[in-house]
């Protein structure tokens, strides 16, 4: 079990979701499957599994997306913080929110990936490294919709050798949900500031900590999830949660 159990999530909402043409339309955040938007979507599942405090990163046409979020209302407490650099990469979102999580463990989601909140309830039964994160993986390859798509991952004795797109040689697939100490927070200041545009991925934080031994992952075994990032995956989400 962990130390001591997040009761914060952090939610990444800062993208261009330029394949789901995010500048036509509503913002992508705020796209409906089934009839509920994707955000809204993640909010209910973290109450669902007790969670009832998120810190919101918003950052592409922010206003709209806070504003939707607001008018639809609920029962979770939101916090809105903003990335003014959402055209980089998405580590940057990641520090935007650190003023508001503090020193706390905390759980991290994409706002366009939605899942069964059982997820949720596996992953808080993890163990946290001291200073490190733990990634809910799925390794039912046969069953990843778009795996040229997918962010890959191998590991050894539970613990992340390898992260990128484009592995040839993985057993799992990033979810895009996970527990985190604030070590994640000096993992991605530590690789940005290495870089002379100070840009950093999630999955370059995710890296440090793995180089130390200190990111592991949690296969998510039969709970459903989908990364909704093209029209396609939009559809076969439909087909997932549409009941």
């Amino acid at each position: 079990m962990m130390s001591k159990k997040p009761e914060v999530v952090l939610i990444l909402a800062a993208g261009l979701g330029s394949r789901l043409k995010s500048d036509e339309g509503v913002p992508k955040p705020l796209r409906p499957v089934a009839g509920r938007a994707l955000i809204l979507r993640v909010l209910d599942r973290f109450l669902e599994a007790g969670v009832d405090e998120a810190v919101i990163v918003l950052g592409h046409r922010a206003h709209e997306v806070r504003a939707g979020i607001e008018e639809a209302g609920t029962e979770v407490r939101c916090i809105f913080a903003v990335n003014p650099r959402y055209k980089m990469s998405n580590g940057l979102s990641v520090l935007a929110a650190k003023p508001s999580i503090g020193d706390r463990p905390f759980f991290l989601s994409m706002s366009d990936h939605i899942f069964d909140a059982s997820l949720i309830k596996g992953l808080a039964s993890a163990t946290l490294p001291d200073g490190g994160l733990v990634l809910a993986v799925d390794q039912k390859l046969d069953a990843i919709y778009d795996m040229d798509d997918a962010t890959k991952v191998r590991t050894e004795g539970g613990r992340i050798v390898e992260i990128n797109k484009s592995l040839e040689k993985f057993d799992a697939v990033d979810t895009g949900l996970f527990a985190c100490s604030p070590a994640l927070f000096d993992g991605i200041e530590a690789e940005s500031n290495r870089r002379e545009d100070r840009d950093c991925s999630l999955s370059d934080g995710v890296k440090a900590l793995a180089s130390q031994g200190l990111a592991v992952v949690h296969d998510v075994g039969e709970g459903l999830w989908q990364d909704v990032d093209t029209p396609g995956s939009a559809v076969h989400a439909e087909k997932l949660f549409g009941n």
